[in-house]
């Protein structure tokens, strides 16, 4: 195995254990130090459109799309997949087919643990659900629209490969959890994106797409859930005007399928 590959995995499993020591530390911290302001900046006003949190997702989409029609960048692409595949031929990890949904499930879990994120279960949940209709619908579209063929080994062929939807869900994931848990520690966001980059290079490692394939999926996600974070409130006054709710119905897409999820609060 590749010393960059047990680097990458070496650090994940130390980001996942250090969770439940990062949430007991937090628990114990005082109200005061716990909901003090992280920064001297003036508080974002609810309803404002987040163009600065969208800035770097729409370059790394952007970069996607150019590499579609740029020679340069399919050679670069060419180049990866070289030095990760081709040159050091390996067994596939199917680890990032768990790993993309590991910072959501740890908001969940963070809860459980008795570590508040910033939204109940009810709107968190929303917010999550709503991230993963725009993520889920804009792959699905892009894949479908744009048709770029798949790296050809192990695939016989296939032309689904951009954007990556494994990268997009596992970036829409850690991004969820770091706006959950921003206010009590940097260290979450660290540890879900941790998952994240894993979860895109396993996808180069497995040769399951493209480098700008994996940087696109990872725009889109991040993309999904700051958009989700702007829309959510205006969506929570028109249907729900603080009514308390423990069982909701939701949406959801998951491997080019729609469906419906039950959640309820126990």
């Amino acid at each position: 195995m590749p010393t960059i590959l047990k680097v990458t995995l070496l650090l994940v499993l130390q980001m996942l254990l250090l969770f439940p020591a990062i949430a007991q530390q937090t628990a114990l911290l005082p109200d005061t130090a716990a909901n003090a302001p992280i920064s001297k900046n003036k508080p974002k006003k609810e309803g404002q459109f987040p163009w600065k949190g969208l800035i770097i997702p729409t370059i790394m989409v952007g970069y996607g799309f150019a590499a579609v029609s740029s020679q340069a960048l399919q050679d670069f692409n060419q180049h990866i997949q070289d030095q990760v595949w081709t040159n050091n031929p390996h067994d596939q990890i199917h680890l990032d087919d768990y790993l993309r949904f590991v910072p959501a499930v740890a908001v969940y879990g963070l809860n459980i643990a008795g570590v508040k994120g910033k939204n109940n279960f009810r709107d968190r949940t929303m917010i999550l659900a709503m991230s993963s209709i725009l993520m889920g619908g804009t792959t699905y579209t892009l894949k479908h629209t744009i048709q770029e063929p798949l790296p050809p080994e192990p695939h016989d062929m296939g032309y689904n490969s951009f954007p990556s939807g494994h990268t997009a869900e596992a970036f829409m994931s850690a991004e969820f959890l770091r706006e959950e848990y921003a206010g009590k520690s940097a260290w979450y966001g660290v540890a879900g994106y941790a998952c994240a980059i894993a979860t895109g290079y396993l996808r180069l490692y497995n040769n399951q797409h493209w480098f700008s394939d994996v940087v696109a999926g990872a725009g889109i996600g991040i993309g999904s859930v700051k958009l989700s974070y702007w829309l959510y409130p205006k969506i929570r006054r028109a249907l729900f005007k603080d009514k308390p709710v423990g069982t909701l119905i939701l949406p959801t897409y998951q491997n080019n399928t729609f469906g419906l999820c039950l959640v309820k609060k126990l």
